[in-house]
């Protein structure tokens, strides 16, 4: 992403706005399993001149009491209600794990559905929250709350066979370990259409076989 200066937080909202509604997303239509949503929440830290340093997203771990993909990377979302949007379900999530009230003008756009093993249609959605001074983890739903920069997924997979499946699995590179899908599978979307404005596919890429419960 070449946007630099000491502008560049104020322009990278639009720039996200562009990459987005550029981009041609793909709908699961799965409505025999649960539908999701996860929210990619971008925050302005101000450290640094590069947008890459100066804008970051929120990711989380999950708590290690929660019955399912416990101890997980994730981006905070959850389930959709009865009768709600997948947008509205990905700002209350937000606020339900975080305490991060954003309102509709939050939402810069949506990437691909993702079709987890455990059997949910996951629909990732862009947020911009501009700066936040304070959050408010759930202990409930999460472990560990990070702020990281953009420039920490601007970086190559690392791609896997496994007997178990045909379709590779993807690996993200992060805390000096990897990230799976389907949280590795968004970032690294993110990675290609927002930051670079490529239109890379992650649907197909597979989950470790930890994650398939």
């Amino acid at each position: 992403m070449c946007i630099n200066g000491s502008s560049a937080r104020s322009d990278l909202r639009a720039h996200v706005v562009d990459r987005l509604a550029g981009f041609e997303r793909v709908a699961a239509d799965r409505p025999d399993l649960k539908a999701a949503a996860v929210t990619m929440t971008l925050v302005t830290t101000g450290e640094g001149e590069d947008v890459l340093d100066g804008v970051a997203f929120l990711l989380t771990r999950r708590a290690t009491s929660l019955r399912g993909h416990s101890g997980q990377w994730a981006l905070p979302g959850g389930r959709a209600d009865a009768g709600e949007t997948l947008v509205d379900a990905a700002r209350r999530e937000l606020s339900e794990e975080l305490g991060l009230d954003l309102g509709p003008e939050a939402v810069l756009g949506l990437l691909d559905d993702y079709v987890s093993r455990s059997g949910y249609v996951i629909t990732p959605v862009v947020l911009w929250a501009g700066r936040v001074d304070e959050l408010t983890p759930n202990p409930d739903e999460v472990g560990e709350l990070y702020r990281l920069p953009l420039r920490a997924i601007d970086v190559e997979p690392r791609f896997i066979s496994i007997p178990e499946s045909d379709a590779p699995v993807i690996q993200v590179p992060l805390f000096d370990r990897f990230v799976h899908a389907p949280t590795g599978a968004v970032l690294h979307q993110f990675r290609e259409v927002v930051l670079h404005g490529r239109a890379t596919r992650v649907a197909h890429l597979e989950q470790p076989v930890f994650a398939w419960r």
